[in-house]
């Protein structure tokens, strides 16, 4: 197959589809590899790397004239779903049920679609799952960014002035990216509470060394593939009654629930914010799906009584290069799977492709 790699036209994305190592193991499996000029500057990756290896670097009309399938890491925008021309192949991040004009517009232009969010929790996927790899990244960098925030320090430190004691950190999820955020705060030296609905993480969090927030009526929550699917109103009231004091004395605070697809749950009100420490910072990475907290707003700063909320949608992009590296290591694996070199065999018996191949021959698949 002709494979495409275009460059992220959104300033905030810094990563690229194919690094350099990948594009030579797709041209050695028989595919060929156009690079649009410059599309991997940002995550480190200049284009002679690429010529290197076999790929062939053009511009980006002549990208999308020359490939069968285009390989991307952002949801398309308009101007770009208006470049790609019908009976192509986009493998990408869509997240279709935020985006569903996104895949009615794709669909209008006869562009076959995967989902790489898509991708089923399961063993066979595991080498693909792009949440997972992305995620992990996300969460290291979340904590980081919030010990940069802080005006004060993580670790214990004792002193001739004195004792300074160790940051309290209050997490709420604890997936692929709270799990990176409870190990990288406790190398840090915090103290590291941590909320999830979902009990069978108890043991996760606490093997990391961090306190586990019990709440009550867990056994309500509907949890679908390893994510939650859907949550009753009580037991986030719950939630929001056991961790209130954890919260209120917390210096920061790293949000990561996410309910599969759609809008984040609230789990941080504005009126818990005015009663939080002054200084506290909030580092909500659900953001982009409307956050955690109530006064989140997505790649902003926004200060409320003393507190910081930052809502950053770029955590991976801020490692660019480590996540575009295992961003193409994901592709790669699913290419492997779905893509032969005269094209995909659009399988549906096959549980990888149903789950995500969301647009086929001008329909959206629900």
């Amino acid at each position: 197959m002709k494979f495409g790699v275009l460059s992220e036209i959104g300033h905030r994305e810094r990563r690229v589809s194919i690094v350099p190592s990948v594009a030579a193991k797709l041209i050695s499996a028989g595919h060929t590899v156009h690079i649009e000029q410059g599309c991997g500057l940002r995550a480190g990756f200049d284009d002679e790397m690429y010529r290197v290896h076999g790929a062939v670097v053009l511009a980006r009309t002549e990208v999308v004239a020359q490939s069968e399938c285009l390989l991307r890491v952002a949801v398309p925008d308009a101007e770009e779903i208006n470049e790609l021309r019908a009976g192509q192949t986009l493998v990408s991040y869509i997240y279709p049920k935020r985006h569903a004009d996104v895949l009615q517009a794709l669909a209008s232009r006869d562009v076959n679609v995967f989902a790489m969010d898509a991708l089923p929790r399961t063993t066979r996927a595991q080498t693909m799952d792009v949440l997972s790899s992305q995620n992990n990244l996300a969460g290291y960098k979340a904590v980081v960014i919030g010990a940069a925030e802080l005006g004060r320090i993580f670790p214990l430190m004792m002193t001739a002035a004195g004792t300074v004691p160790p940051a309290k950190v209050l997490i709420y999820g604890a997936g692929v990216a709270g799990l990176q955020a409870i190990a990288t705060a406790r190398r840090l030296g915090a103290q590291v509470e941590v909320t999830d609905v979902r009990p069978e993480t108890k043991e996760q969090v606490e093997s990391l060394g961090a306190k586990f927030i019990s709440v009550e009526g867990l056994d309500q929550v509907n949890v679908q593939g390893g994510y939650v699917a859907t949550i009753g109103e009580d037991v986030l009231a719950r939630q929001k009654a056991a961790v209130e004091k954890s919260l209120l004395n917390a210096d920061l605070i790293i949000c990561t629930a996410l309910v599969t697809g759609g809008k984040a749950p609230t789990l941080i009100t504005a009126d818990q914010v005015s009663r939080m420490k002054r200084g506290a910072v909030i580092i909500d990475m659900a953001a982009e799906a409307g956050g955690n907290c109530e006064l989140t707003k997505a790649d902003e700063r926004t200060e409320h009584g003393g507190v910081l909320v930052l809502g950053p949608t770029d955590l991976a992009s801020s490692a660019a290069q480590n996540a575009s590296e295992l961003y193409a290591k994901n592709i790669l694996a699913f290419l492997t799977h779905a893509a032969r070199p005269d094209g995909f065999a659009f399988d549906m018996a096959d549980e990888i492709t149903s789950a995500t191949l969301v647009v086929h021959n001008g329909q959206v698949r629900s």
